[in-house]
């Protein structure tokens, strides 16, 4: 049995590769994010909006907590918060997991997430100095919670498959 976690910034990768790894590996895919949007019947904007991050993140923790107690394979991708609050970090050092941190530099995100800007409601309102700046901080808050993964994953000028294959050479 494999479970496999994929964390990291948003604009790392985590969706993209987690769909090519549960292919190539014929598992299922799960986003975090969507499983609690289904649970709550809202998106996670309209959480934050209505219910404030407390009560969001508590449903996040429940949620992962419930996945990891899964007795089947899969992959998941966890939101870019997720490892940062009710101890979640730890549990990507649990036995059974193989946790990967895909690492991206501040340039990548930039590049990656100006695309869906619109999207990220965490950025767009940022530009130029103050976007890099804001990436950059919160990079360095969440480095500690990130790097509780088993495994380490540099996405810079890589592509999904390419980083989806380094994942594989590793789990296997």
């Amino acid at each position: 049995m494999k479970k496999i976690i994929l964390c990291g910034y948003m604009g790392s990768g985590k969706t993209t590769t987690a769909k090519i790894l549960a292919k190539a590996a014929g598992i299922p895919y799960f986003d975090l994010d969507e499983i609690i949007e289904k649970k709550a019947g809202k998106s996670v904007p309209e959480l934050f909006e209505q219910q404030g991050e407390i009560h969001f993140r508590r449903l996040e923790h429940e949620a992962f907590k419930e996945m990891l107690a899964n007795d089947y394979s899969f992959v998941l991708s966890l939101g870019g918060g997720t490892p940062c609050y009710a101890n979640n970090h730890l549990l990507l050092q649990q036995d059974g997991v193989q946790s990967i941190y895909l690492k991206t530099g501040i340039d990548t995100i930039i590049q990656r997430t100006q695309v869906q800007a619109n999207k990220r409601p965490l950025l767009d309102k940022l530009q130029g100095q103050e976007l890099k700046e804001f990436i950059g901080q919160h990079l360095f808050e969440r480095s500690y919670y990130y790097h509780h993964a088993k495994h380490v994953v540099t996405t810079d000028g890589k592509t999904p498959d390419a980083v989806a294959d380094e994942i594989m050479d590793f789990l296997n």
